[in-house]
């Protein structure tokens, strides 16, 4: 079975498993896991912030940002289709207490700052007032999109106009900074906080990373005790997170099996693939997408559908160059 429905699928390898097996571990509640703060360390230098907390998924790194940047009532302001809104169970409501404004980024879920200016609501009697803003980047919905440091800054910077505090769901920072070809830490050099997932493309079995300065990683603490996250000895999952960080350099591989799975489903009659930008690819249909993906499991390959005629194909260290050619042979078998 050649699956691709999330880079998350990735098995940990050999040196995971034995970094696990030997890691140095502490009660981490306590701050005393040696190699969870080394990985805290490593991870804010990587990404330009103070300090870092290690949490067990981007979804509570998330969800953990919002608590930490917002008091209840407030809003915040979003992409109408990014992660923190739409595949999160409604987490900013249920955990926080804040109602969401969305913007509608466009074809590639870029938030501009005009539209950062008219979404800002001011605190008064009668408006709840908006203290943050949450940016995505690669903008997962719209199918991997990288976007550029320019308009990171440029929207952050509209919302510090206003003393509006900027969270960026990373969990992909790396192929955005690789298919840009900059350092991950200059694609957050202007958000106060950011959250990365090291069981996307990096191949960690399990963790993410929340970055920011070191007053609000103290806070993000203690909320991620609140949430449930605060973990004892976890210098074992966190091992593998070490060596993950690693395999940053690695992602154009997973980028360039992306663009040869979109030129093959492409030439599929009725299939039309979209250009990844990333490791993503979003395919439209000529049919409903339930019944095109059942078909393709018969046939071998594995995808998740994304709307009634779309589906997402995900490539990761797990898929080999020629796991992408059987793969479109078996769609093709499929359609």
């Amino acid at each position: 079975m050649i699956d691709l429905r999330s880079d998350t699928v990735t098995q940990p390898d050999e040196a995971m498993r034995e970094a696990a097996r030997d890691a140095e571990v502490g009660d981490d509640v306590y701050g005393e896991d040696p190699t969870v703060n080394e990985l805290e360390r490593r991870a804010a230098d990587l990404v330009g912030m103070e300090a870092a907390l290690y949490v067990p998924t981007g979804t509570m790194g998330n969800q953990i940002a919002v608590r930490t940047h917002t008091n209840r009532g407030a809003e915040l302001l979003c992409e109408r289709e990014s992660h923190v809104y739409k595949w999160e169970l409604g987490g900013i409501a249920q955990h926080s207490g804040v109602q969401a404004r969305t913007i509608d980024g466009g074809e590639r879920g870029v938030v501009e700052p005009e539209a950062v200016h008219e979404g800002y609501v001011e605190h008064s009697d009668h408006r709840p007032g908006t203290e943050l803003l949450c940016l995505e980047n690669t903008h997962n919905s719209k199918g991997g999109t990288a976007i550029a440091a320019d308009h990171i800054d440029d929207a952050a910077a509209a919302a510090h106009e206003h003393d509006v505090a900027v969270h960026l769901d990373g969990a992909r920072l790396f192929n955005a900074a690789v298919a840009l070809d900059v350092p991950a830490e200059r694609l957050t050099r202007e958000v106060d906080s950011v959250m990365f997932c090291l069981s996307k493309g990096l191949g960690a079995p399990v963790g993410s990373m929340l970055a920011g300065s070191e007053a609000f990683v103290e806070r993000a603490h203690r909320n991620r005790k609140l949430f449930g996250g605060g973990m004892r000895q976890a210098g074992i999952i966190a091992a593998p997170g070490l060596l993950a960080l690693e395999n940053r350099e690695r992602l154009h591989e997973d980028h360039e099996n992306a663009a040869r799975l979109a030129a093959g489903l492409d030439g599929i009659d009725s299939l039309t693939a979209h250009d990844p930008e990333t490791n993503i690819v979003l395919v439209d249909l000529d049919e409903p997408a339930a019944s095109f993906l059942e078909r393709c499991e018969d046939e071998g390959v594995l995808g998740v559908p994304f709307d009634d005629r779309q589906v997402r194909f995900c490539t990761h260290w797990d898929v080999s160059e020629e796991d992408v050619e059987a793969a479109v042979e078996a769609v093709e078998r499929a359609v």
